[in-house]
């Protein structure tokens, strides 16, 4: 077992979850292509580049920069604009609320470019809280204000939307912050399926400290975070994640309802479902639940069930 929590504690290795396959409901939505890393270049660990997409990935720290990266997690679209994700096992509630334990993303070579927010609190399945339950192994934390003038950390640094449903069968990339070192690492590969629950991907040297690792498909999604069987794999070269299904939407509404009191929504362009054909637009019922494996449009963009807010 390579992972470990805020405290260091390593955990028990016991059956799978319990769970079976997940359902989601969840909204079309088509997102460009993204193109921070190479998906040609499968398999190969490098140094992620200093880019705007990965200011969204962080290191979590036990309480501040001098108590040590232990997991890494990212920013997530919210409309408190206030929500990362990561692995559950990273964030003990005791632990880790109450600033406890502090999110510092973009963190590289002991520079914290955007500042560090603290984390106020943590949502994690009860599944997880009470039976340690590997399907259940994701958490979402709602931060405080940021050191840097007080700003939210999706005004700071952007978010990304998650994913429902499967990434298996198509490109994932994953960036994340092992133990020691100090610069994030990020790796391109072709997720499987692992069970009715899970899911895995071969990338070398993902080692401790690279638990709550986002999963990120074409487009930009969060479609997993490094953690599930064996709390992320007992293999630095072989990572886990959950499928985000149901359960992960329910606890991520949770979480984001438990933020900052939001603004009314206002109407928008920028994002749009897909028709059901070239002349017939989608009606509101056809737009709640579709199948949950990506399909490709073809202008080149991904179109992928969405969890949006």
């Amino acid at each position: 077992m390579k992972r470990t929590g805020i405290s260091g504690m390593e955990f028990a290795t016991t059956m799978r979850g319990k769970f079976g396959a997940l359902s989601a409901a969840a909204v079309l939505l088509v997102i460009p292509t993204y193109g921070d890393h190479d998906a040609a270049a499968k398999n190969l660990t490098e140094a992620a580049p200093a880019t705007a997409a990965n200011a969204r990935v962080g290191a979590i720290f036990k309480g501040d920069l001098d108590g040590g990266h232990f997991c890494t997690a990212s920013v997530v679209h919210s409309s408190g604009r206030d929500l990362i994700v990561t692995a559950a096992h990273c964030l003990p509630a005791d632990e880790s609320e109450g600033g406890k334990a502090v999110f510092v993303p973009a963190y590289r070579d002991g520079a914290a470019p955007y500042g560090s927010w603290p984390i106020e609190s943590v949502y994690a399945d009860d599944s997880w809280n009470e039976d340690g339950d590997q399907d259940s192994d994701v958490a979402f934390a709602v931060l405080g204000p940021g050191t840097d003038g007080g700003k939210k950390i999706e005004d700071a640094v952007g978010a990304a939307p998650l994913f429902a449903g499967r990434a298996t069968g198509q490109a994932v990339t994953i960036t994340g912050y092992p133990g020691d070192t100090e610069v994030p690492q990020v790796c391109t590969n072709t997720s499987v399926a692992y069970g009715d629950t899970q899911q895995r991907i071969d990338c070398p040297d993902f080692p401790g400290g690279t638990s709550g690792s986002p999963w990120v498909v074409e487009g930009g999604a969060v479609a997993g975070v490094i953690g599930g069987y064996e709390f992320g794999g007992d293999d630095p070269d072989v990572s886990y994640s959950i499928v985000f299904g149901q359960h992960t939407k329910s606890l991520y509404k949770l979480a984001e309802a438990a933020g900052d009191p939001k603004p009314a929504a206002a109407p928008s362009t920028a994002i749009s479902p897909q028709p059901a054909a070239a002349s017939e637009p989608l009606t509101p019922d056809q737009a709640q639940i579709r199948s949950q494996t990506p399909t490709r449009a073809t202008n080149g963009s991904i179109t992928c069930a969405c969890i949006l807010p």
